[in-house]
């Protein structure tokens, strides 16, 4: 079958030809002009992977995955391996343009996950239920529990790829994982995926990497302003667009920016469509001609993040004090000529999460010789482990770089 040269892993094959339908389809293709990070290449330059190839590695992994479970004498039929390779070739279709950037603007009540369900039903219309059983295995519909684990999990190939992939491609080392003795040490108990108690230093070692990932590549300060300066940009438009005002744009951009479209619009096979149209491309090509718009604030927001003027920004762990944002975006007012409202689109608070490992759902069940399973939180000896077993919520306040940076105080 196909074989792909990936970078990081080597080369890799597409195990059925099913899987090779699916990736050649347009709307898994749209993928390689969606970064799988985003705007974070605006701080690490070399964060230009996109979701596909992120696609195909979590798809190589989960082969791996099964035949280590097969290897222990765990029963996964060839038609049960087609449909977990099927759930994670398709985990991220439903992704938008710059990832979240889409869900908090110019689509309203419905993120990627139920975005990415309604495509997988599209999928399987067009080819005849072959994705039936991958479709239950992604929407944990299918008994042996332990496949959709594989998928959306603790220790699910989505993080085991893209873990090593993000570090890979930012050069961020505290993000490289020992993913390969992970995937050998998995293992199923009552129709549940846990590890042997040998990989307990991988699994630490796992945790520790997401965290990393998160506060230095993820939730980056400067990635966050710069992504809040895209999703502020396309919510003028947005509003520009609903009141008739003229707009460049894609056909497809134009009809999400010139009608409200939430997830009600999404049941009819046109608006979903235009969706999966949109790509990176998409975006910056408009937002490259909204930098001369006649609206000025539009024209600001648009310039300022095509030309990398981002926000000045700061993170601690309390929340701002709203007189404190509210003295700001007064003095944006008076700085930028814009009304109240509208500095409200150039003076930004609210808070980021960092959630390395959660306990309460599906956590991470080591397996000792006597048969008994501990969580990672208490086996382990490492008391930072049990530490991170919680979110860690930092609060963010933005406002434009000719601002003073005094005006975070102290």
């Amino acid at each position: 079958m196909k074989i792909f040269n990936d970078p990081v892993y080597g080369f890799i094959n597409v195990p059925h030809p099913l899987l090779l339908r699916l990736i050649d389809h347009r709307w898994f293709q749209r993928l390689r002009y969606i970064k799988q990070l985003g705007l974070s290449h605006l701080v690490y330059p070399g964060a230009l992977h996109t979701r596909f190839h992120h696609a195909l590695g979590a798809m190589h992994l989960m082969g791996l995955a099964l035949e280590s479970l097969r290897g222990k004498g765990h029963a996964v039929s060839e038609e049960e391996a087609l449909g977990a390779h099927v759930a994670i070739l398709l985990h991220d279709i439903g992704h938008g343009p710059f990832s979240h950037a889409l869900e908090h603007s110019i689509v309203e009540g419905i993120g990627h996950e139920e975005v990415g369900a309604l495509v997988m039903d599209a999928l399987n219309v067009e080819f005849n239920g072959a994705l039936d059983l991958g479709i239950r295995i992604f929407r944990d519909q299918y008994p042996k529990r332990f496949l959709h684990q594989l998928v959306s999990g603790q220790l699910d190939m989505d993080r085991m790829d893209y873990l090593n992939r993000d570090s890979f491609y930012t050069g961020v080392s505290e993000g490289v994982i020992g993913g390969d003795r992970i995937i050998k040490m998995l293992q199923v108990v009552n129709d549940g995926l846990v590890v042997e108690e040998k990989a307990i230093y991988s699994i630490e070692k796992f945790i520790v990497a997401r965290r990393l990932m998160y506060w230095q590549v993820y939730l980056h300060k400067t990635v966050v302003a710069c992504e809040q300066m895209l999703v502020q940009t396309l919510r003028r438009a947005k509003a520009l667009g609903l009141q008739g005002v003229p707009l460049f744009g894609a056909p497809a951009l134009l009809g999400f920016l010139g009608e409200r479209r939430d997830r009600d619009s999404f049941n009819d096979p046109a608006v979903l469509s235009d969706f999966m149209r949109l790509d990176d491309h998409d975006i910056m090509g408009a937002v490259k001609v909204w930098a001369d718009h006649p609206d000025k604030v539009l024209a600001r927001l648009a310039s300022d993040l095509l030309h990398r003027r981002t926000l000045r920004i700061k993170l601690r762990n309390e929340p701002w004090p709203a007189a404190q944002v509210e003295r700001i975006r007064h003095v944006c007012v008076e700085e930028l000529g814009v009304t109240a409202e509208e500095a409200g689109l150039f003076v930004l608070a609210g808070k980021v999460v960092n959630n390395a490992y959660d306990p309460k759902h599906d956590g991470i069940q080591l397996l000792f010789k006597n048969g008994k399973l501990k969580d990672i939180a208490q086996a382990s000896d490492n008391l930072g482990i049990e530490a991170m077993s919680g979110a860690v919520e930092k609060h963010f306040l933005a406002f434009p770089r000719s601002m003073g940076k005094e005006w975070f105080g102290s």
